[in-house]
């Protein structure tokens, strides 16, 4: 079913990226057609837009998002204020990270290492991600037949003043998928756990077990 990313790393080589062309701007978004392979991606502000089976090094920016189209593959995806949107069968070989955005995997799509945001959701659609799946303030679907390999943390939210009302984030795990390792809660969350999903040890809050697609 999953594409190994060890083949993935095999055909997308350090060599081959080092020869390819680097994109770096400060105002302007970044738009790669399909089918071409470059290196670096780096914007300040400007989203990145990488086109149908094309190749990419480290795609950077700060406020914009990164959408990978289907069947490209990134070494990482980084930005501060923009969603990332990884498409079918698209491959991110380390990691994902936000701050205030939304981290959307859809079918079949896989991150190598961590999927994180502070500020935003994380939906996989039976998708893959080797590493953790870490948030502060938002709610983490793990869809049907997904699979994290490295567990959940939601991290204590800092800064927060006497009195106020906290958001408690819905954690999700859908059927059929699969989380591995420790799902750590360092403050309150709703946890949810389908019946026929398989979840490693859990730490700051009791599953509330459901059948059907949702809770």
């Amino acid at each position: 079913m999953w594409r190994f990313t060890v083949i993935a790393l095999a055909a997308f080589s350090a060599v081959a990226l080092g020869a390819s062309e680097n994109i770096d701007k400060v105002n302007g978004s970044i738009r790669i057609d399909g089918s071409r392979t470059v290196g670096d991606l780096s914007t300040v502000n400007g989203s990145i837009d990488v086109g149908e089976d094309s190749r990419a090094a480290a795609l950077e920016t700060v406020n914009g998002s990164i959408q990978l189209k289907p069947h490209v593959v990134a070494e990482s995806v980084e930005t501060v204020n923009g969603s990332i949107s990884v498409g079918a069968d698209a491959q991110v070989l380390e990691s994902a990270e936000t701050v205030n955005g939304r981290i959307t995997l859809e079918k079949r799509a896989q991150v190598g290492g961590r999927a994180e945001t502070v500020n935003g959701d994380l939906l996989l659609d039976e998708a893959k991600v080797g590493g953790q799946l870490r948030t502060v303030n938002g709610d983490i679907t793990v869809g049907a037949a997904s699979h994290v390999g490295g567990g959940i943390l939601v991290e204590d939210s800092k800064g927060w003043k006497l009195g106020s009302t906290k958001r408690v984030p819905k954690i999700v795990i859908g059927p059929g998928a699969v989380v591995d390792g420790t799902l750590r809660f360092e403050r309150e969350v709703k946890l949810y756990v389908s019946q026929t999903a398989t979840i490693g040890k859990v730490e700051g809050a009791t599953p509330i077990r459901f059948e059907g697609d949702q809770p």
